[in-house]
């Protein structure tokens, strides 16, 4: 059930189960998310318990949980887009639909520790073709050597991360969905790249705070020739 629904621009957020909303969208050009990872909430490292970390959320952030609810809405997601780029996280990768290709995120400055070692990579998961197939050729990874800004999620993806997946998966104009939007951060990268974007947020905390940084990108305008 939709909860509330805003437009900002060329921009509609959704408050509410995106499980229920999603089937009442039309056609999109690409999903773009980054959804829960199945960690109780955490980084996906030994360092999972920190307070830093901790969720304000209507479920359990296991793997039982993204297999049985996150992965289904993921796939239905996908049904209705031309492509995908998905960031699944490590522990529950290997529960989402097959891809087409797999690129990945370094982060050379994690101290998050995992069974074998220091964590340095994440993975991105590639749906449909390439939008700039026989045009050019791009890298598949992405450096990401800036911090995320504190806006008030506990695990928000820096804005920097976020236009170099939009611009990688996406063409300007064309219709950017994430049904996992949580602060907001993919709809700020659509309106910096001139993309419509559609965001659905269950949480009405972080539902709150994409509203107002996309509003607030949506009053200083595209920043990005």
């Amino acid at each position: 059930m939709c909860k509330e629904k805003i437009s900002i621009g060329k921009t509609t957020l959704y408050l509410g189960d995106c499980r229920d909303i999603l089937p009442t969208l039309p056609k999109v050009d690409a999903v773009i998310t980054d959804p829960p990872y199945g960690v109780n909430c955490g980084s996906g490292t030994l360092g999972k318990a920190s307070k830093k970390t901790k969720y304000t959320a209507p479920f359990h952030d296991t793997p039982e949980n993204v297999e049985h609810a996150i992965v289904p809405a993921i796939a239905f997601a996908l049904s209705i887009a031309k492509r995908g780029a998905i960031t699944p996280g490590n522990p529950c990768l290997w529960l989402y639909p097959k891809p087409d290709d797999i690129g990945a995120i370094y982060q050379p400055a994690t101290t998050g520790l995992n069974k074998w070692g220091r964590e340095t990579t994440q993975p991105v998961l590639f749906y449909g073709k390439d939008p700039r197939a026989g045009l050019t050729i791009q890298p598949k990874h992405y450096i990401s050597t800036v911090r995320a800004d504190d806006n008030g999620h506990p695990c928000p993806k820096p804005l920097g991360l976020m236009l170099w997946l939009v611009n990688r998966a996406s063409l300007t104009g064309e219709t950017v969905l994430d049904p996992f939007m949580g602060s907001g951060t993919t709809g700020v990268a659509c309106i910096n790249l001139a993309r419509d974007f559609v965001g659905i947020e269950i949480e009405p905390k972080y539902f709150d705070i994409a509203c107002r940084r996309i509003e607030d990108a949506q009053r200083q305008g595209r920043l990005i020739a």
